[in-house]
């Protein structure tokens, strides 16, 4: 009967060395992946600032924000960015989203698949893309000029090289910028004397505003639904055809109306310059906060 303890114990104290030493090694290999990790990302982390040496806002952005009637609301965290600012009686809101960059770099052919059937057409957008704007149907857009499209037929396109009144937004050495990537703009105006809200989704590139669609909301509080009844009501309402089937002189209206209200080509080249700002101010934030994590 002693005997048999023995061995039994005996037994049970070498099944409890085997896995002392797996568990030690397991742990080695735990502390080692993560101290890993941990240089990886600091790593990154000083790439990233040596590569983005200073925390002040680029000049572009900043010079926009000094000398424009917007007003910024920025959260750290946050994706959505919002520009407020009044015009007269109305409050106008501008929101975008640094999601818009993340989904170009998860798919990245996308836009320019989209912008090479547009190309090889008849310079028209496909119909159930059609939108105002800068691609407004039978259109032509001036840039910087006041007034922003002129009616023309299509064997009448002229190369803006050929367009004495963009000779001086040309570059001088002929090459053409890089194209930005495609940001979306919800904008909302509203005013005191009205229940009621306008919405416009609208696509900001390349210095041009492209409006997609126009709402309008009888009450306000359901252009921008929070809750989720106001998403309910919101669901079933009348609140305008689509854009394309508009009159093209009404599009036209549409596109003054918006650039009066400072949603023009200045803003139109400022939104992608800020996305990818804030993009990477988060991305730097994220890389910190995974170190902690990982180090504490």
């Amino acid at each position: 009967m002693e005997d048999s303890f023995k061995i039994s114990l005996r037994g049970f104290l070498d099944v409890s060395d085997s896995m002392g030493s797996r568990g030690t090694k397991y742990v080695k290999t735990v502390i080692m992946s993560d101290q890993e990790l941990s240089a990886k990302l600091q790593s990154e982390l000083q790439l990233e600032r040596d590569m983005n040496d200073s925390d002040d806002l680029p000049p572009n952005i900043k010079d926009f924000l000094d000398n424009g009637p917007f007003e910024v609301q920025d959260t750290p965290g946050q994706e959505e960015v919002t520009l407020t600012r009044t015009f007269g009686d109305e409050t106008i809101r501008i929101n975008f989203s640094i999601a818009d960059l993340n989904a170009l770099n998860e798919d990245p052919d996308q836009y320019s698949e989209d912008k090479a059937m547009f190309d090889e057409d008849s310079g028209e957008l496909p119909e159930e893309g059609q939108s105002g704007g800068a691609q407004t149907k039978g259109t032509i857009n001036m840039g910087r000029t006041k007034g922003g499209n002129y009616n023309i037929a299509p064997e009448d396109s002229i190369a803006p090289a050929d367009r004495p009144e963009l000779a001086d937004d040309e570059s001088p050495t002929g090459e053409d910028d890089e194209p930005s990537f495609p940001a979306r703009l919800n904008i909302t105006i509203e005013k005191p004397n009205s229940k009621g809200a306008f919405q416009v989704e609208a696509i900001a590139q390349d210095g041009m505003i492209v409006v997609e669609n126009v709402y309008y909301f009888s009450e306000g509080g359901l252009a921008e639904a929070k809750s989720p009844q106001e998403e309910w009501d919101s669901r079933n309402l009348y609140t305008g055809p689509p854009y394309g089937n508009l009159d093209q002189d009404l599009q036209v209206m549409i596109e003054k109306y918006l650039d009066e209200r400072g949603i023009n080509t200045a803003l139109a080249l400022w939104v992608p310059e800020y996305i990818d700002y804030k993009e990477q101010r988060e991305y730097l934030n994220w890389l910190s906060e995974v170190k902690s994590f990982v180090d504490a």
